[in-house]
């Protein structure tokens, strides 16, 4: 008892502040309140097999107040496959300096008891008895002290959770709340709130809102959360307001989480366990977790009575271990005991893997209160990915490899498919560190013929570090795809020279690279990437060389995984999201009503200010005739040579201190006499041409801003502009308050005068006014310019704006202009962190969700590697964590197409060989399918079509395709290049348009 009050002490120690660097994209998930509620948490793990060693990876990474180990069990061979205390906690040490991590200790036959778990608010058993859950749990459901268990036995998974009679929630969804403006609420007993009708309010039934800005019924203002029903899109009731004032105008409804106090999990396990409450991972399974239920409590009895598990493919076993489960539930399925009983001394990292994100992001949420918790048996399974061939007791059997656990699942033959297999994983970011760790484990591509291929252009930065598990403090600024291929080879031995590494990106610019012949020699792709466009390229190319695609991705707790398999499933780019929803120019530029408006302006500022003019100006100097052929082609020509004059002569600063002159007149013009002008033009009482007050629904009437250096906000846009301005010119900045202060203080600031007759626009299609001058103005305008052969060699440096460096004033700059402007309106601020979420267009990330997805990936891998071809054995996934939530689907088959008799899908081509004349390509359509060419294309050039002249029509019909296309684009076809893509445009005898597949040409 000593000890552990030792270490009760131990860990009471004082919570730092939260390292915003680190943990940038998890906050974006989880918050700052439930991260100080983690980081006050002590979890306790036990049993660090392969699925604990997981689970504490997921929480070290989290950043939780201490995680403790226990399992003094001596490590086997079969944990290299997956990974005990004492050798795990150095590695788990590593990933997060926040996080002590401790060996309980213990002695080997010792199993955890009371008295060794109390110290602690999160407790998770990993492979413990039902004996050990149940008596663990007794005593955790009776002292307030959060529960989970877990196994993983082969293809199989199985959690547990229980958080107490009473488990307070603070956020359910984690979902962002809502907000929107009103225009009316009816003063009677159901209070009928009606918004604005440009966008629908999303609220739900059940839900609660306050309200701020509402004139005339002003009790709402504040007011405690209202409990709403909803009534349609626009509409919904927010109870009695019959007793309020009449509503005038204005106003925005704001939704309130409340918290929730989830009952559901006051069983224990000892009740649990006579009347279940499933989670259902897939409803095409809906009957199984019942079986599942009563089959992992006929392991441990099994266990128990023989003194060890049922012995891999074995059928005496199965037959002795399958009564033990009907005795439980006679209902239960024969088939999937027998194969729960064949696969239960298998260790699949897979699996692991989505137990292992699943289980952590449980104990987090039990940490944090965040997230709706797991209710309250969960049991997975992926039967669907055990070879078609099922193998044979004795390929089954140990032999005394680290893969001794995937082989007791799958057989020692398709343990070599696994080792002879060749991928290329494209991103080594959070998913490619994911993807590389289960390869490793799972011994992909370490037989003789086997590799390994890795590309990623980014290098190592401190946020990366948070999810990205294989990079350490030490890595950062190197390339991820060398770091990531040297950890997992660590991990891996066997992977020594199996793993090639690049850091090109994909695209047509490295078409040489990835040429057909590295295509020709893979098995198939894995795209671990971060944007669309590259994940759509890449798609094309699978298309073009017939590989199976394995696509997934994350956001927050949320993760999807897409199976692309040739001639079977349509493919990544055959379905694509809603664009995002844009916000018009007039509403950043005059109209803001949102602080999403305020940072989209002060994020095209940014560029306006340090980036755009620095172009314009070191083009000025480098380009002959840049300023000529400017003024010809460009609609702002007065904008531009003021633009240069300003940035090359008027306002060049030659010190620092001029910088801080600049910045202050920036504050000026932007805050004060913009919106000066903007009131001039249009007065706060200004009517529309119905009479109505112009400034009124969406269209907030600003205020200009006096500057006063002892406002922070205020002095916070000085030190930044100034700073990013002495940048453009390279001059030394400076941070020190009080020489800001000094210098803003004593400018004198010219006298605004507002203009008359100035044009505002109002709406999207209003036409933006341009100053016009005529060209003798403009002319002495271009006068003050110095000749750029006075300056040889003096250039300025544009800004690149970098949303993850602290110190360099991009995100201060965006977060203060931001704030400024939103001062203007009236609009509540954002603080740094939400500010530089919404200007870097960060995407939320945790490491639960990413480890979880990963596994799903993988699992799909062992089919394509098994050479599956039927479209119901392939699964595509959607997980949200926060829910929790699974869902899978077949993937949806590639759409058939039909021209004339011919069917064929987007997987089909027709293929030209050795390079034939354009003559000759026409009269095959023609003579085959009795189709007419009307237009033949390659890339952007058009090569042939019906209207083409005479002369240049006999030119180009006896040209060899290679030589066409050379001759039309004018440039020679690169060296690697073996095919050409081609467009045609047929026609068959009735003159209809008729679409076939695409066309390749071998040169």
């Amino acid at each position: 008892m000593s000890d552990t009050a030792n270490l009760a002490a131990k860990m009471d120690i004082d919570e730092a502040e939260i390292d915003e660097g680190l943990y940038s994209r998890q906050l974006y998930v989880l918050g700052h309140e439930a991260m100080k509620k983690m980081a006050a948490s002590n979890v306790l793990i036990v049993g660090l097999n392969g699925l604990g060693a997981e689970i504490a990876k997921n929480v070290c990474l989290a950043g939780v107040k201490s995680v403790t180990l226990y399992d003094p069990e001596p490590v086997t061979l079969q944990d290299l496959s997956s990974q005990r205390a004492a050798a795990t906690l150095p590695r788990l040490s590593e990933l997060n300096a926040y996080v002590p991590v401790r060996n309980l200790g213990g002695r080997s036959g010792q199993e955890i008891s009371v008295d060794m778990i109390q110290p602690f608010q999160v407790v998770v058993l990993c492979g413990a008895s039902y004996e050990k859950q149940l008596e663990i749990n007794d005593w955790t459901h009776a002292n307030g002290v959060h529960f989970i268990s877990a196994e993983a036995r082969g293809l199989f998974g199985s959690v547990f959770n229980d958080f107490g009679p009473k488990f307070t929630c603070v956020d359910t969804t984690g979902e962002q709340a809502l907000t929107g403006m009103i225009v009316s609420v009816d003063k009677d007993k159901e209070g009928l709130v009606t918004c604005l009708d440009e966008t629908r309010h999303g609220l739900e039934d059940g839900d609660f809102v306050t309200f701020t800005e509402v004139q005339g019924m002003e009790e709402l203002n504040g007011c405690k959360p209202r409990k709403i029903s909803v009534k349609g899109p626009y509409t919904f009731t927010i109870g009695d307001t019959s007793d309020f004032g009449d509503y005038t105008r204005g106003g925005i409804f704001h939704q309130v989480k409340m918290p929730k106090i989830i009952e559901f999990a006051s069983k224990s396990l000892r009740e649990s366990l006579k009347s279940p409450e499933f989670f259902i991972t897939d409803f095409a399974k809906f009957d199984r977790p019942a079986t599942l239920h009563a089959g992992f409590q006929a392991l441990s009895r099994f266990k128990k009575q023989h003194q060890r598990l049922p012995r891999a493919r074995n059928p005496d076993d199965a037959a002795a271990f399958v009564p033990l489960a009907k005795k439980i539930d006679a209902d239960a399925d024969e088939k999937v005991l027998t194969e729960l009983a064949y696969q239960a001394t298998g260790d699949l990292s897979p699996i692991i893997a989505v137990i292992g994100g699943f289980v952590a992001q449980e104990a987090l949420k039990a940490c944090s209160a965040k997230f709706h918790p797991m209710v309250q048996h969960m049991f997975f399974d992926s039967l669907e990915s055990l070879p078609s061939t099922l193998p044979t007791e004795e390929d089954c059997k140990p032999i005394g490899s680290r893969y001794d656990g995937q082989i007791a699942v799958f057989g020692k033959e398709f343990q070599e498919k696994i080792a002879g297999h060749r991928q290329f994983l494209v991103g080594a970011g959070a998913i490619g560190c994911e993807m590389l760790k289960n390869w490793s484990m799972m011994g992909l591509a370490t037989g003789p013929d086997g590799k390994i291929h890795v590309t990623d252009l980014d290098t190592i930065e401190k946020s990366n570090l948070n999810r990205q598990f294989l990079f350490r403090p030490k890595d950062l600024g190197k390339f991820k795809s060398e770091v990531a291929a040297a950890a997992v080879s660590e991990m891996n031995p066997a992977l020594e020279g199996h793993i090639l590494c690049k850091q090109e990106p994909v695209g047509q610019s490295t078409e040489n690279v990835f040429d057909d012949d590295f295509f020709g020699a893979l098995d198939g792709v894995t795209n671990a990437l971060d944007n669309v466009a590259a994940r759509q390229y890449m798609d094309q190319r699978c298309i073009l060389y017939e590989k199976p695609l394995l696509e997934s991705g994350t956001m927050g707790t949320k993760g999807n995984v897409q199976v692309v398999i040739p001639h079977l499933t349509e493919s990544y780019s055959s379905s694509q999201d809603p664009p995002e929803k844009q916000t018009l120019s007039c509403t950043v530029k005059n109209f803001p009503n949102a602080i999403t408006h305020t940072i989209e302006w002060a994020r095209q500022e940014f560029d306006a200010m340090f980036v755009k003019p620095i172009e314009s100006v070191n083009q000025y100097l480098s380009e002959p005739n840049y300023l000529e052929n400017s003024l010809k082609y460009s609609g702002q020509q007065r904008e531009l040579v003021e633009q240069i004059v300003s940035y090359l002569v008027s306002n060049r600063p030659l010190t620092f201190e001029e910088c801080i002159v600049w910045a202050r007149l920036q504050f000026e013009e932007k805050f004060n006499n913009a919106i000066r002008q903007l009131l001039h033009s249009l007065p706060k009482d200004h009517l529309t041409s119905t009479g109505q007050p112009f400034w009124s629904g969406p269209k907030r009437a600003p205020d200009p801003l006096a500057f006063n250096s002892s406002d922070p906000a205020h002095l916070a846009f000085i030190v930044a502009a100034a700073n990013l301005h002495a940048f453009n010119y390279g001059l030394r900045g400076e941070t020190d308050p009080s020489a800001f202060k000094k210098v803003a203080d004593s400018i004198i600031v010219p006298e605004f005068m507002p203009k008359s007759g100035v044009k505002i626009q109002i709406n999207e299609n209003d036409t933006v006014e341009r100053a016009t001058s005529d060209s003798d103005d403009l002319n002495d305008l271009v006068k003050k310019l110095p000749p750029p052969s006075s300056l040889a060699g003096f250039r300025l440096t544009p800004v690149e704006f970098e949303k993850d460096d602290d110190t360099n004033h991009h995100i201060d700059f965006i977060t203060a202009a931001s704030n400024l402007r939103a001062l203007n309106y009236k609009i509540p601020v954002a603080d740094r962190h939400a500010t530089k979420q919404i200007a870097g267009k960060i995407i939320p990330a945790i490491a639960t969700t990413t480890a979880l997805v990963v596994g799903l990936v993988c699992l799909e891998l062992y089919k394509i590697i098994d050479g599956k071809r039927k479209l119901e054995e392939y699964k595509n996934g959607f997980v949200n964590l926060a829910l929790p939530f699974f869902g899978f689907s077949e993937p949806i088959a590639a759409t058939k197409n039909k021209f004339g008799n011919t069917e064929w899908t987007l997987w089909d081509r027709i293929e030209f060989n050795n390079d034939p004349t354009l003559k000759e390509f026409i009269q095959w359509f023609r003579s085959t399918h009795a189709l007419d060419v009307t237009m033949v294309s390659q890339g952007v050039s058009m090569l042939w079509s019906s209207f083409t002249d005479r002369k240049k029509s006999a030119e180009r019909l006896p040209m060899k395709f290679s030589k066409l296309v050379e001759h039309v684009s004018k440039r020679p076809i690169p060296p690697h290049t073996k095919h050409l893509l081609v467009e045609v445009m047929l026609m068959d005898e009735e003159g209809e348009d008729v679409e076939v597949p695409f066309i390749l040409v071998r040169i």
